[in-house]
């Protein structure tokens, strides 16, 4: 029955159901919103207060003694609830203060409640308090650009994710202008204390700032954003004071599910392995955290490569009486063959298809790569600093930039970094594929890194695997089981005998379920050969049917879909665990003001135990950092967190490779997560890596008592 074209349209867009159906907000939006993260224990009291932790230790950089002199004495502090406190305390505690808040970096799911837990406990302790929103990131520190939050703004965005609310920016206060315009903007404000959400670029920044504005009495807090989940904070004695940055676990999460419903489309469509290569520049906790949400049949970690010894190559040079250091750390076409090995072994028993992980940053766990990377790094960053443009202004294409660098090397070019780049380099340089050398000569971020997520990772191994896999095609070692069952079948339907020409066509005839064709028969051509060979076929007849459609199945053809996850998971809603983490991150970093502190990252202890036994801490910054080189010169900066592949989570996932691959007989393992419902009491609650690796305290095996 055909709908009526009479119905005028101002009525039907006034219709209640119409107006439901395009809402900016549905119902679980509106319940997302409405939703109050429980807080904690502490925060439920009408004060609160800062009480030294003297367990954890530090071992301080004297550099960072000379640079921060003002805050590197500070030490980890808990936060404790108080029902009353002595009459001065209380009145610093209740005055009204303007803060102000900036998002620098990426975004990561839960930023909005770390601004909706400073402004609750803010407003709690005094109505007049103001909270001013630094808009585009620390540019808006800089240039005085800010409006103040109100409760309506703030309600907009709770338990959503994104940082819409005020946006955020890479710029990084590192120079005496920035630091002197953001000092003049929050002393215009009349700031008591700053709020800096981010990395670990960004809570450099902010002891940094703290120290700039120690004498102008104006605080300044970090709070630990990353999806790459590369800031955990231990102490010199390795125990943990930030076990896991905020959106880390929305980011996995968010990746998983998608990443398990191509688990699902490959086990149905039976043709594709899809590579996806998830963010992590310098760690693989995501890639990870994905293998142990998903399942995945292969999951690199960049930490486990850099980890690898090549023994066979070392027991080589040994016979001859030397050693070979290139034994130590996993070369690009050994890491190709070893996804190869995979392939093979998965096709070996009918599988032809697969789901592999790799993590962002794989590239720079491998040593011919990260030898590029560093002289690359050391010739744009001495170019920069020497000339008036820069390298990628100044060479615009890339055969412009390999002139550059041959001209290095012949020595017509006398810049300060000729002798970095020699004749063996520009060889090996000029054998790799020109996108990927176009993506090492790619312009450098904010902060002097190599962006990985610019480069195709994925097809700079997959191009290596392609080609190795056509030369073991060639040789007949790469092949499609076939099943037994299935193979007598169709030989059967064409009133062909399987126990006469099986042997002739299989080389573990009766020795597996999956049955493997001949090395010797990788064509039609040899196909026919080995049956005239036996007997069955002369040379003027075809080939059976059924036999040429069995040879068919055994032929692999190697198919393949690439995924880059990333700017999706960073932008998700948070989980319930994010969501209530970062509420209570905002509440610590009120507390931490109102308590006089400075110079302190605000975190949260015991997240992989029951929520009743979290407990705030304020984190000191300058004791954390040290030493690295940054653009060709060192800088103090805080140090990021890779994968431990002697922890728990690591090693979980190792000992499950083999069973994830599935390069058996039978189904696969997949594990599917599902969506970030943020309702229902089966949802997850906190990320697999932080319960697993929690588990080290109590796994520890007592030492050997000796006799004495």
């Amino acid at each position: 029955m055909p709908l009526p074209s009479n119905i005028h349209l101002d009525k039907m867009l006034e219709h209640p159901t119409v107006a439901d159906a395009v809402a900016d907000e549905n119902l679980e939006l509106k319940e997302r919103i409405a939703y109050q993260p429980p807080a904690c224990e502490v925060f439920r009291q009408p004060f609160t207060r800062l009480e030294t932790d003297d367990q954890y230790h530090f071992e301080i950089d004297k550099e960072a003694k000379r640079q921060l002199a003002h805050i590197i004495g500070n030490t980890v502090q808990r936060v404790k609830g108080s029902d009353d406190l002595k009459d001065g305390a209380k009145e610093d505690y209740r005055q009204p203060r303007n803060i102000g808040i900036v998002f620098s970096g990426g975004p990561a799911p839960g930023g909005h409640n770390v601004i909706a837990g400073l402004f609750d406990a803010a407003k709690r302790a005094n109505h007049r308090t103001k909270i001013f929103g630094f808009l585009m990131g620390p540019d808006g520190i800089i240039n005085g650009d800010c409006v103040e939050l109100t409760r309506e703004l703030v309600d907009r965005y709770r338990n959503v994710g994104g940082f819409t609310m005020i946006k955020t920016g890479r710029t990084k206060i590192d120079n005496r202008k920035k630091m002197d315009l953001s000092r003049e903007t929050c002393k215009r404000l009349g700031l008591n204390a700053l709020v800096v959400v981010g990395g670990d670029d960004s809570n450099t920044n902010a002891a940094f700032l703290a120290q700039e504005m120690f004498d102008d009495g104006i605080q300044v807090i970090g709070v630990p954003k990353t999806i790459d989940g590369d800031i955990q904070v231990r102490d010199a004695n390795g125990k943990v004071l930030c076990a896991m940055s905020f959106g880390f676990h929305t980011a996995a999460r968010a990746f998983s599910q998608a990443i398990a419903n191509l688990c699902t489309d490959s086990s149905s469509d039976v043709k594709y392995w899809h590579v996806c290569k998830v963010m992590g520049r310098v760690a693989s906790h995501l890639a990870l955290e994905v293998a142990l949400q998903t399942h995945a049949n292969m999951t690199l970690i960049g930490e486990d490569l850099a980890d690898y010894v090549d023994h066979a190559r070392l027991e080589k040079a040994a016979a001859k009486g030397v050693v070979d250091y290139t034994a130590y750390g996993m070369t690009l076409r050994h890491l190709s063959r070893v996804v190869c090995d995979a392939i093979m072994d998965r096709a070996a028993v009918g599988k032809n298809y697969g789901v592999l992980v790799v993590p962002e940053g794989v590239l720079e766990f491998i040593n011919e790569i990260q030898t590029f990377i560093i002289k690359l790094n050391t010739i744009i960053g001495d170019y920069n600093k020497l000339h008036d443009r820069d390298f990628h202004t100044a060479f615009l294409t890339l055969e412009d930039k390999l002139e550059y660098l041959r001209r290095l090397v012949r020595g017509i070019r006398k810049d300060v970094s000729y002798n970095v780049w020699n004749a063996r380099d520009d060889e090996l340089f000029n054998d790799i594929p020109d996108f990927f050398q176009e993506g090492l000569l790619t312009e450098r971020d904010s902060h002097g890194n190599f962006q990985f997520s610019q480069v195709k990772t994925e097809k700079v191994l997959l191009d290596l695997v392609k080609d190795y896999l056509g030369i073991l095609k060639e040789k007949g070692r790469y092949k499609i089981g076939i099943d037994e069952t299935q193979f007598a079948k169709t030989l059967e339907k064409g009133d062909l005998d399987p126990e006469i020409y099986g042997p002739i066509l299989f080389e573990n005839w009766k020795q597996a379920p999956y049955l493997m064709m001949k090395p010797t028969i990788i064509s039609k051509k040899t196909l026919k050969a080995a049956l005239v060979k036996a007997g069955f076929l002369s040379d003027d007849d075809s080939v059976p049917a059924p036999i040429e459609a069995v040879y068919e199945q055994s032929v692999p053809k190697f198919k393949t879909q690439t995924h880059f996850y990333g700017y999706d998971g960073r932008g998700s809603d948070p989980t319930r665990f994010d969501c209530i983490y970062t509420y209570n991150l905002g509440q610590t970093v009120f507390s931490l003001i109102a308590n006089g502190a400075t110079g302190q990252m605000a975190a949260i202890l015991n997240l992989e135990q029951d929520f009743s036994r979290w407990r705030p801490i304020g984190i000191p910054i300058a004791p954390l950092m040290h030493l690295e080189e940054r653009k060709g010169k060192l800088e103090l900066v805080l140090e990021k967190s890779v994968v431990d592949v002697n922890a728990p989570a690591f090693r979980v996932v190792k000992a499950f490779r083999d069973k994830w691959l599935a390069a058996t007989p039978g189904g696969d393992h997949y594990r599917h997560p599902g969506p970030i419902r943020f309702t229902g009491n089966s949802e997850e609650d906190r990320p697999i890596t932080l319960l697993l690796n929690a588990m080290a305290k109590n796994l520890v095996e007592p030492e050997e008592e000796t006799v004495g």
